[in-house]
C-alpha cells in the first residue's frame, strides 16, 4: 500500500511536553507507511528540532496574540467573543489552502488550539481530521465553557480521537478514543539500575531532590518548595533543584516561585536550573525525582522519563500519573504516590525515600522494567499509524 500522507498541525513551536512527544513520534514512524508534513502556527525551537531530524516542516504564522495566549484565555475568547472568532477566519482560510496544496490524506491536530482551528480548515480542505488530545477535558483542568466546547466537538468533528492516557479518555464521555501513550525513545533509557553501565548515584554527595518540567501552576513548583522546607528542616544536607523554565503566559508564576524561595529561606539549598536541553543528564544528577502537580495530570511524561533513567519517584496521584506509577496488576510498588496538594504527605514521602535507599532502589528497578516494557515509542508509533491508515481508508 502507498504511504498515508498526513499534515500534523501544532499551534506552537515551543518545546513543551506534547511537542517533544511529537518529535519522538515522528522519529519513530516508518516512512514506508506514512509521509508527514508538520504545519506550525509559529516559528521556534520545535521547527529546528524537527528539521534537524529530517522532517518536513511548514510555518503558517497565526496572530501572536492568539498563538501565545494562555489556552484558558483563548478558549474563553473564542467561545464568548464573536470578534475573536472573526479574527481567526483569514488564518483558517490560509490554512485550508495550505492543506489543499499539501494534498494530504488526513489532518492530525496535536494541541487544543490546533484542534479548534483545524476543524474548519479541514472542512474547507475536504479532508478528515484526527485529534490527538494531550489535556484532560475537565473543569478542574480547563474552564467550563472550553470543556463543553471540546467535548461537543469531539463527538462530531474529528474522524478519530487519540488521547495520551486512559485518564484523558475518561474526560471525554461518549467519545470513541484510542490511547497512544507518549512513548520514550531508546536513548531516553539508561541501563537497568544497578547494572555496571547505569548512571552512578552518590546519595551522600549530596542527596539531591529535583522537580523537572515547565514552571507552571499546574506543575507544582511552589508545593515542591513548601515540601522542601519541611525536608530541609529534618535533613539539612539535602539539596533541591528546580529544572525548567516558564513558557507561554506563565512568567508571573515563575516570579512567585523565586519569591517563595526567599520567603522560605531556601536560597542556599535550592538551585533554579532553567531550561534543560538534556533532561536525561539532569535526571541522572538526582537522588530522587518529585512530581508535585496539584491538579491531576493528563499523563505525566517526566515521571516515566525519570523511571527510564532509574531515578526513584515521588509523585502526586490522579490523572495519568497513576497509570505510570501504579498500573493495574503491578506486583510491587514502582514509586511513592501522595494526594495532590498535600505538602505534608509530599515531604513525608520524600523523607521516606531518602531514609531507605535500599527500598528506593528496589522501586526504581521495578519502575525501570515497567516503563521499558509499556512505553517504548515504537508502540506509540504503531498505534498512531493504525489510526491514520484506518481514517485514510475511510473506516
Amino acid at each position: 500500500m502507498s504511504p498515508v500522507r498526513v499534515a500534523v498541525l501544532d499551534h506552537t513551536a515551543a518545546l513543551g511536553g506534547a511537542e517533544l512527544a511529537l518529535a519522538r513520534l515522528l522519529d519513530a514512524l516508518d516512512p514506508v507507511d506514512v509521509q508527514v508534513t508538520t504545519v506550525l502556527f509559529a516559528d521556534g525551537p520545535l521547527r529546528g528540532l524537527l528539521e534537524d531530524h529530517g522532517h518536513a516542516v511548514s510555518v503558517l504564522p497565526l496572530d501572536q496574540r492568539i498563538a501565545t495566549a494562555e489556552r484558558h484565555a483563548v478558549g474563553a475568547s473564542l467561545i464568548t467573543s464573536a470578534r475573536a472568532a472573526i479574527a481567526v477566519l483569514p488564518f483558517v482560510w490560509r490554512l485550508a489552502r495550505a492543506l489543499r496544496r499539501l494534498d494530504v490524506d488526513l489532518i492530525h491536530t496535536t494541541s487544543l488550539k490546533a484542534d479548534l482551528l483545524g476543524v474548519p480548515a479541514a472542512i474547507l480542505a475536504r479532508r478528515p481530521v484526527v485529534w490527538h488530545i494531550h489535556d484532560r477535558i475537565s473543569p478542574d483542568y480547563l474552564p467550563r465553557p472550553m470543556v463543553a466546547l471540546i467535548r461537543s466537538l469531539a463527538r462530531v468533528a474529528p474522524r478519530r480521537v487519540l488521547v495520551n492516557s486512559h485518564a484523558t479518555a475518561a474526560t471525554l464521555p461518549k467519545v470513541r478514543t484510542t490511547v497512544a501513550y507518549p512513548g520514550l525513545a531508546r536513548e531516553q533509557f539508561a541501563p537497568e539500575p544497578g547494572a555496571p553501565a547505569s548512571p552512578a548515584r552518590a546519595p551522600d554527595d549530596p542527596r539531591t531532590v529535583g522537580i523537572l518540567g515547565r514552571v507552571s501552576p499546574t506543575k507544582g513548583q511552589r508545593e515542591f518548595l513548601r515540601a522542601a522546607r519541611r525536608v530541609h528542616a529534618a535533613r539539612p544536607d539535602v539539596r533541591f533543584r528546580i529544572i525548567g523554565a516558564a513558557l507561554f503566559a506563565e512568567q508571573d508564576y515563575a516570579r512567585l516561585v523565586r519569591e517563595e524561595i526567599r520567603a522560605l529561606g531556601l536560597q542556599d539549598v535550592v538551585a533554579l536550573v532553567g531550561f534543560a536541553s538534556d533532561p536525561a543528564a539532569e535526571l541522572d544528577r538526582l537522588t530522587l525525582c518529585v512530581h508535585a502537580s496539584p491538579t491531576p495530570e493528563p499523563f505525566g511524561q517526566v515521571v516515566a522519563e525519570a523511571m527510564a533513567r532509574g531515578v526513584p519517584v515521588v509523585a502526586t496521584a490522579g490523572g495519568g500519573v497513576g497509570e505510570i506509577v501504579a498500573p493495574p496488576g503491578a506486583a510491587e510498588p514502582l514509586g511513592w504516590l501522595v494526594p495532590p496538594g498535600d505538602v505534608a504527605a509530599l515531604a513525608d514521602a520524600i523523607l521516606e525515600a531518602l531514609d531507605d535507599p535500599a527500598e528506593a532502589q528496589r522501586r526504581a528497578v521495578a519502575a525501570w522494567r515497567s516503563v521499558e516494557r509499556r512505553f517504548p515509542i515504537a508502540v506509540t508509533a504503531a498505534s498512531v499509524t493504525d489510526v491514520w491508515r484506518s481514517v485514510a481508508l475511510g473506516r
